[in-house]
């Protein structure tokens, strides 16, 4: 967003509560989004040479339920957040590292997804040497789901999102396999365990809820919608929702409307966006998240009784 707007000629100032670039929780699969939308906002470049991914599997603890088209990009949030950061400063734009700001007029909050009580834990690390049958891999249990993506330099991205439970002493990738074994994903346990996980690339995060989210003012990214990460499709809705505020934004930089009536605007568009794909993925979260509605589910699929390709359509 910071990008859009200075290259447009509105000055911007960014406050970054930590530091870029840092490893954060992230499927790391850019999927969804247009060519367009990535050059109205002027990163195409940032993500051109991201590693192209076509294929997808979906899996549970017994096998493979499923194969599927799943065009995306796979980069690394350290490498892509590096890329914004340069690209925004390299336009004149102002970076403050290390400072929280209070939401106010003129402040478009980004700051992703509120905190707020929850049952779920999202867990991601990178490994090398780990041999993907697809692009992309996708494994679904009662105890939480989890995706493998390629990435750049041979790596894989390993992120899952995880029903929060007392786990003694585990911590960095051990609390990972924990996950996995407790979630009776134990082939893909086995697996982890050969592969070379950098350890420091972990990092997890918990306190907060999937959905629309009751963020203040003028919100865009995690802090306006969350998606269930199984679809991979937050990262291409974190850059649709800066495209849907940039020209409410510009208009109220240019004085043809208040910032009450830009955030108003902007988050419309954003409803009208994103309603369909939000509800969908709802939808189909709490079904993946129910012991019998699983079972259901996985034995149709192995059937192949459930139209996939249609279903991923609908989470776009």
């Amino acid at each position: 967003m910071g990008i859009a707007l200075q290259s447009r000629g509105v000055p911007v100032v960014l406050h970054e509560a930590s530091t870029y670039p840092r490893h954060r929780v992230c499927g790391e699969f850019i999927s969804g989004v247009s060519d367009a939308t990535l050059e109205t906002l002027g990163i195409g470049e940032c993500l051109a040479d991201a590693t192209q991914l076509q294929t997808a599997s979906w899996n549970d603890h017994a096998g493979r339920l499923t194969e599927m088209q799943a065009p995306g990009r796979g980069i690394s949030r350290w490498k892509l957040d590096e890329r914004l950061q340069r690209r925004f400063v390299s336009l004149g734009g102002t970076l403050i590292t290390n400072s929280r700001i209070a939401c106010s007029p003129s402040v478009i909050w980004a700051a992703g997804r509120p905190r707020r009580p929850c049952s779920w834990l999202g867990l991601k690390c990178h490994a090398r040497n780990l041999q993907l049958s697809h692009d992309l891999e996708m494994f679904t249990s009662p105890g939480g789901y989890i995706g493998l993506a390629k990435i750049e330099d041979g790596m894989v991205n390993i992120c899952g999102l995880f029903k929060a439970r007392p786990t003694r002493g585990a911590k960095g990738s051990a609390l990972l396999l924990t996950m996995l074994r407790e979630s009776s994903l134990h082939a893909l346990a086995d697996r982890l365990e050969m592969a070379d996980v950098d350890e420091s690339s972990f990092c997890g995060v918990a306190g907060f809820q999937l959905g629309k989210q009751e963020g203040p003012g003028f919100c865009i990214g995690d802090a306006a919608s969350m998606i269930p990460p199984f679809t991979g499709n937050g990262m291409s809705m974190a850059f649709e929702s800066a495209e849907c505020a940039l020209q409410p934004a510009l208009d109220f930089a240019s004085g043809r409307k208040s910032w009450l009536e830009a955030s108003a605007t902007s988050t419309a568009s954003q409803a009208s966006r994103f309603k369909r794909r939000l509800l969908s993925a709802m939808i189909l979260h709490r079904l993946l998240m129910n012991p019998a509605a699983l079972r259901i589910t996985s034995a149709l699929a192995r059937r192949r009784c459930l139209p996939f390709q249609a279903l991923l359509h609908l989470v776009r």
